[in-house]
């Protein structure tokens, strides 16, 4: 392809406000195709979170030696934590999802996370978002690949990510489209111009790759515009703040009750890097956990029913040392905590083995040691709630390098 036509194509994706590449020979025929019926939804806390404090193992008596500074009091306590199961307690600023907890829709594996020892930010995001722990050459995201094992995609709007561009997650091969929904979303766009519009349409009017491309892109823009129109309607009746993530969780949760096509949805949040006074119950950590859990808590409740088919993951790249640092905050680490909620998980529980916050159990004798690898939830999601195979799993999450498959237990029947 002539480097103008490709960065021309590049800029009308841009300006369509869709990521759609390449398309090779598909088309949609969006009437034509039967309703989603489950859905993945992936938030990725960007920054390294610090599990320990997430759901903190008050029970451990190593846990509050470690930190006496931004260690959390035992539940009963003033501002103390969230009690779980009489070991684990949720940090006290996520008591907007301690209803999903209750209700067993939300679960948490412990000491989770990548096998690969990196405290790079930048490789451990990648080696999550390709799913290849240690290997740096993998093309595309696992999401992406995941678009190419599901049922043939009902439109471009099939896997979507909230933000300016393509996250690596979904970049590869399969179609994708990014949708912003902070208050500028929905807003006009030049192409959004009759002439404009006109001219496109007039030079990408045929049925070559360029041409697809184009025509996949305007209707993937179409499509969500009308959702975001019809969305923003009810949200003028006061229901939705449109500033932080409860608000942009609650526009998406409508936007998915509104919309059958969109399957995967993936958005991340940023701050979590905690090395400098993180706090405990209140401070820098809490103020970011507040609307996390807000967030949750809203798309939950906006999904109503169809929370039963969908499933939520949270997941950040790596954990933080178990010991708090001379600056009252914590350093990069290995071990964390992931979400499951919704669909059909097993709620109400800490899955994982837990192995402890004894120096000889302690990763390098600093971190929390990862006894799950992070694929491992993935796969049971694909494997019990989106019902893949085996192949198309060994597709989505390759066996290279080795993991043990499927967490078992992790959702009902």
């Amino acid at each position: 392809m002539p480097m103008a036509r490709r960065r021309f194509l590049e800029l009308a994706g841009a300006a369509l406000g869709a990521t759609v590449l390449p398309l090779g020979g598909r088309s949609w025929a969006l009437a034509a195709e039967a309703p989603v019926t489950r859905r993945l939804v992936v938030v990725m806390l960007r920054g390294a979170v610090d599990g320990l404090n997430v759901v903190a193992p008050y029970g451990d008596p190593l846990y509050a030696p470690l930190r006496p500074n931004i260690g959390l009091a035992a539940p009963g306590s003033a501002e103390g934590l969230l009690d779980l199961d009489g070991h684990f307690g949720l940090h006290p600023a996520l008591a907007a999802v301690m209803p999903l907890w209750q209700s067993r829709r939300l679960a948490f594996v412990h000491a989770c996370g990548s096998p690969d020892p990196s405290r790079s930010h930048f490789d451990a995001q990648d080696y999550m978002e390709s799913a290849t722990p240690g290997v740096r050459t993998t093309a595309d995201g696992w999401m992406n690949r995941l678009v190419g094992v599901l049922p043939a995609p009902h439109a471009p709007t099939q896997a979507i990510s909230l933000g300016a561009t393509r996250p690596r997650i979904l970049g590869g091969a399969q179609p994708t489209s990014n949708l912003s929904l902070g208050p500028n979303a929905g807003k006009p766009m030049p192409v959004d111009r009759p002439a404009v519009a006109s001219a496109f349409a007039g030079l990408y009017g045929g049925s070559d790759a360029l041409s697809r491309a184009y025509q996949d892109g305007q209707m993937a823009r179409q499509e969500l515009s009308a959702d975001m129109q019809a969305e923003q309607a009810a949200a003028d009746n006061g229901a939705v703040n449109a500033k932080g993530f409860p608000a942009i969780a609650a526009r998406l949760a409508n936007l998915l009750s509104r919309d059958d096509h969109i399957q995967l949805a993936f958005a991340d949040l940023g701050g979590w890097d905690t090395h400098v006074n993180q706090g405990a119950a209140k401070g820098q950590l809490a103020a970011h956990l507040r609307p996390l859990g807000e967030g949750l808590a809203a798309l939950a409740q906006g999904l109503g029913p169809q929370l039963d088919g969908t499933v939520v993951l949270v997941m950040s790249e790596f954990g933080r040392t178990a010991r708090e640092n001379g600056n009252k905050g914590t350093d990069h680490g290995h071990g964390n905590v992931m979400w499951v909620l919704g669909g059909q998980v097993a709620g109400g529980r800490i899955h994982g083995a837990w192995p402890g916050l004894a120096p000889d159990a302690l990763y390098q004798g600093r971190d929390l040691a990862v006894t799950t690898d992070f694929r491992r939830v993935i796969a049971a999601a694909l494997k019990h709630h989106l019902g893949l195979g085996d192949r198309q799993i060994a597709t989505v999450l390759p066996p290279s390098p080795p993991f043990d498959g499927a967490l078992p237990g992790l959702f009902l029947g």
